[in-house]
């Protein structure tokens, strides 16, 4: 017995030898992950910084970055309203946006869910002609939807004229179906089976399970139709009607020689027109990657 005592510890000691280089090694690996993510997100937030301290610089010369505290003013959030009125576009832009967002998802809603849950003829055209409009780049739609909406339907100038384009979201469609379609069906049978019709199905059993994929086609929609400029810039003539990244625009042409500091006053509106979407993607981010599709089986 006292002869087998030795073993352990020498069948142990080589193993203790091996695992010193390899535990010596994992610290630079992470070291070097995690230099490449702070390269990374330097990188990313370089543009923010560079916005943020153009806006708030009193002239255009020099260095940002030796930008001190004593050099930084307000004054070109100022300047850029009092040229084209930062309340009022900002408003336009809410209210194009809040259009747009509302008509995505009850559409995006209801058509993947028809999609994804009920059966009829064609269904598989219908996603076909989905997947088609997806690869069609909207600027190849732009001449012919101004002169349906403009000139047919007469809504230049008109909020709904920014709207309507836009009301059917083929990418949020796709969203709710492949969504829907994960869900177990039979959570839907059993409430088939208990007399409920399709659309309290829906807003029963399907939307509450869907709050991920409601929250990332909000998050989606949001960003479109508040940064859109192409259409907008097309349909409204009026300085009252135009979206915010419609004034910036008018303002970089017409009106950028009325201000002391054109680039901090462009930057200004830039600051502004980017701070919804970044305050609401830091506020539902956390919501993305979580569902509640497990809790409605268990038991």
């Amino acid at each position: 017995m006292s002869a087998s005592t030795p073993a352990p510890d020498s069948a142990v000691a080589p193993t203790t030898g091996h695992a010193g280089p390899a535990g010596s090694r994992r610290p630079w690996g992470t070291t070097a992950k995690y230099l490449l993510l702070g390269l990374g997100a330097a990188a990313f937030l370089f543009p923010f910084y560079y916005m943020i301290v153009g806006s708030l610089r009193k002239t255009t010369t020099g260095d940002l970055s030796s930008a001190a505290p004593s050099g930084l003013t307000g004054t070109n959030y100022t300047a850029v309203n009092g040229a084209i009125s930062l309340g009022r576009s900002l408003l336009n832009s809410g209210i194009m946006t809040v259009g747009v967002l509302l008509c995505t998802l009850v559409f995006g809603v209801l058509a993947g869910y028809a999609l994804a849950q009920l059966h009829f003829r064609g269904r598989g055209t219908v996603f076909a002609s989905l997947l088609l409009v997806q690869m069609v780049p909207f600027q190849l739609l732009t001449l012919p939807l101004y002169v349906l909406v403009v000139r047919d339907y007469g809504l230049g100038d008109n909020y709904i004229g920014m709207i309507l384009p836009f009301a059917i979201n083929s990418t949020a469609v796709f969203l709710f179906r492949q969504f829907f379609l994960q869900m177990p069906q039979s959570l839907f049978e059993a409430a088939r089976l208990d007399g409920a019709g399709e659309l309290r199905i829906l807003w029963k059993v399907a939307l509450p399970m869907a709050r991920p994929a409601v929250l990332t086609a909000m998050l989606l929609t949001f960003i479109g139709p508040w940064n859109e400029f192409l259409w907008p810039f097309l349909v409204t003539k009026d300085a009252d009607k135009q979206p915010l990244a419609v004034s910036l625009a008018s303002f970089l042409s017409n009106l950028q020689g009325t201000v002391a500091n054109p680039t901090g006053a462009l930057l200004a509106g830039a600051c502004v027109l980017a701070a919804p979407a970044v305050a609401l993607f830091l506020l539902f981010q956390r919501h993305f990657t979580s569902t509640d599709i497990d809790s409605g089986v268990k038991g």
